[in-house]
């Protein structure tokens, strides 16, 4: 008998395929804000099922929401599945894209239990805080392979890297950043519900550190930006790239003032958290060439 052909996918279709991994991973840490910032975070007292009684209830606005959020947490399940599938069926073959794919589904597991846990600590702030830390570290694993695919279907050549030690700088300066980002939230008003007890920190005092590691991440940022303007090659390759990390910068410290002053709405508290993963990714972007994380097969 003819031996049967393995099923195969092309680099272009499974680039697709990563993309909605990404941005499926993406979506969910902004609907998860929107449970914390509309009061839902207890719509649903129990976990795996709503409440005591019933597996599903939509019986009120906040169960409706924080239900919504858990169902489309399948949705990111079935795409981190399928990009470890495809990965599998990929042509040519890649041993990291394939690890890098099911990384993705550990850290979905990962955050399926610290969702579990976060509902059963009634919203506990430290449970909240590392539930956001993981998503971030999963929607950077997860642009990590959209960019290693991308390299295989538009392979560049690899030139020097410049300010290495700087780019190293830059993103442990934008993690501090995110997470004194999620002190802030953990001290403030958006507990996800009146029940929740919050961080023993003044709401001020939080903000202040992390108005401050903003500012050091500016000034990091800026320098990088103008010493890569001082070498052609480097400025055309990533000109790009730091430009639109400080515009986002500057877009994220617009909003987040005017959001303090304002009194935190729940609207610009929204858009803060949705920029800051964009922040992130363009920090992330930066330092990504001083790392090895891009290495292929």
């Amino acid at each position: 008998m003819p031996s049967m052909r393995r099923p195969q996918i092309s680099l272009q279709r499974f680039r697709l395929v990563v993309w909605v991994a990404f941005g499926s991973l993406y979506a969910i840490v902004v609907t998860g804000s929107l449970v914390r910032l509309t009061g839902s975070g207890l719509g649903c007292s129990d976990w795996p099922n709503c409440n005591s009684t019933k597996f599903v209830d939509i019986s009120t606005g906040h169960a409706a929401i924080e239900q919504i959020n858990r169902l489309f947490t399948g949705v990111v399940a079935a795409s981190v599945i399928l990009a470890v599938s495809s990965s599998i069926l990929l042509s040519p073959r890649s041993r990291r894209i394939t690890t890098n794919a099911a990384l993705l589904v550990v850290g979905v597991l990962v955050q399926v239990v610290l969702g579990a846990y976060v509902v059963i600590t009634g919203l506990n702030p430290w449970s909240n805080m590392a539930h956001f830390l993981v998503s971030i570290v999963l929607v950077s694993a997860a642009f990590v392979l959209v960019k290693r695919v991308e390299l295989l279907i538009e392979p560049r050549e690899k030139g020097e890297i410049g300010d290495r030690a700087l780019r190293w700088v830059l993103i442990s300066v934008t993690s501090a950043v995110v997470f004194l980002g999620t002190v802030v939230t953990g001290a403030g008003p958006h507990s996800g519900s009146e029940e929740a007890t919050r961080l023993a920190i003044s709401v001020k005092r939080a903000t202040q550190m992390h108005s401050i590691s903003v500012w050091i991440m500016v000034f990091v940022a800026v320098v990088l930006t103008l010493r890569a303007r001082r070498n052609v090659a480097q400025w055309n390759a990533e000109g790009p790239l730091m430009m639109r990390l400080v515009a986002a910068l500057s877009a994220q410290g617009f909003i987040g003032y005017v959001q303090y002053f304002a009194g935190v709405p729940a609207l610009l508290v929204a858009v803060h958290v949705a920029l800051s993963i964009i922040v992130w990714l363009c920090a992330f972007s930066v330092f990504l060439p001083a790392s090895t994380l891009l290495v292929l097969d």
